[in-house]
């Protein structure tokens, strides 16, 4: 698994309040893949204490293991906090 195809897989992750996905919105902060198909992602919600926490972190799971991923872990961090101005930036290398 390549980091684009871990990128593509999480286009695939809705935030199901907003109706976009969290690649598009600016929540994903970093995506890293090892030699072993793991995939550690960070990323942020758009408040701390989201209701949809739980949901989107299991969507991230699911997304990325039927891409191929042999294993995942997500990092929910809330610095630097989320503006609606991230919508569309890149994901940092």
């Amino acid at each position: 698994m390549t980091r684009d195809d871990a990128v593509a897989a999480l286009t695939g992750v809705v935030d199901p309040e907003l109706g976009v996905d969290i690649v598009s919105l600016g929540l994903v902060y970093g995506v890293d893949v090892d030699a072993c198909d793991v995939v550690a992602v960070t990323m942020t919600l758009t408040t701390a204490g989201c209701p949809l926490h739980d949901a989107i972190e299991g969507g991230v799971h699911r997304a990325l293991e039927r891409a191929g991923a042999r294993s995942t872990r997500v990092d929910v961090v809330f610095d630097p906090p989320w503006t609606p101005e991230r919508m569309g930036a890149p994901i940092p290398a």
